[in-house]
């Protein structure tokens, strides 16, 4: 339970703490503000594996409870991360299926190949037409239209997300998708080349993210006209938007060291054996006979 949610772009659970007498939330990450902040106390890496919870709808891919990794490596960036992460589901592939070869949903990819580096912006211009870092909220949706993809949501963080989401869908992999918009990578250091994008990475495959990390974000200034951007989503009614946390900008204030962070779960699990996420849990949440 926290008393700010962080870590992701998410709806959270709320309830009610009686002994404290305040509302709380389920956390929607694996402890990401909380692992920095050993990060900040000297601890090299850490990890933790655990449940997180998201108030939102379900899918083959999504479901509202389960359970994700996350680790946090400092004097490390994004491209440790990607070959760290590349070498661990190789070695996964092998362990558990005896093969890095996998036919799913109509793809066909295999986890031994060289991982292409796939950069956001260009890659969804290339596939819609659309340059994310400069088009109106007019012309996105406008294109979403156009190419029949229903929406939540009418800021451009979520029209973002929408038209990259239909890029995807079209991409075998195995891939990392690299340097995602600002925006949408509130936790994440600026790629120095271009400073409206971010040193963040995805795993691709099957058209699926299986997977996200970057270079954190270690600078408290930079961090904090993020959050304030998050609280404007947020009072505009965006309930997926990042939750401001005071504590963890005095955090970075006192230093934390460069760090690389990654997370993945269950989704890897359920697309290499070719299921649904629920069908691959033991008791998930389901709606009682009687409520139906």
């Amino acid at each position: 339970m926290e008393t700010t949610t962080g870590g992701a772009e998410a709806t959270p659970f709320k309830t009610h703490h009686n002994d404290f007498d305040i509302d709380v939330y389920l956390r929607i990450s694996i402890g990401e503000l909380w692992q920095k902040r050993l990060m900040a106390a000297g601890f090299p890496k850490t990890f933790e594996i655990g449940r997180a919870y998201r108030n939102e709808g379900t899918s083959p891919e999504h479901t509202q409870e389960f359970t994700n990794m996350e680790f946090y490596w400092a004097y490390a960036n994004y491209n440790d991360g990607m070959k760290l992460v590349r070498d661990m589901y190789i070695k996964i592939a092998k362990d558990v299926f005896g093969t890095t070869k996998f036919t799913v949903h109509g793809h066909t990819f295999d986890l031994g190949d060289e991982w292409e580096k796939i950069d956001y912006v260009s890659k969804t211009k290339e596939m819609t037409g659309v340059d994310v870092l400069t088009a109106s909220e007019k012309d996105m949706k406008k294109k979403l239209d156009e190419l029949g993809v229903k929406y939540d949501g009418d800021n451009k963080e979520r029209l973002t997300d929408s038209l990259w989401k239909y890029c995807r869908k079209q991409i075998s992999g195995p891939a990392f998708l690299i340097h995602h918009p600002t925006m949408i990578a509130p936790l994440s250091k600026t790629n120095p080349e271009n400073i409206m994008t971010t040193e963040k990475f995805q795993p691709l495959i099957a058209g699926s993210e299986v997977g996200n990390g970057y270079s954190e974000l270690n600078d408290p200034i930079d961090q904090q006209e993020r959050f304030l951007a998050q609280q404007k989503l947020i009072d505009s009614g965006d309930t997926e938007a990042m939750m401001p946390d005071n504590e963890f900008i005095e955090m970075l204030e006192y230093g934390m060291p460069p760090t690389c962070g990654f997370g993945f779960g269950e989704r890897l699990f359920s697309i290499l054996v070719d299921k649904t996420l629920r069908e691959t849990q033991l008791f998930p949440l389901m709606k009682p006979k009687n409520l139906e």
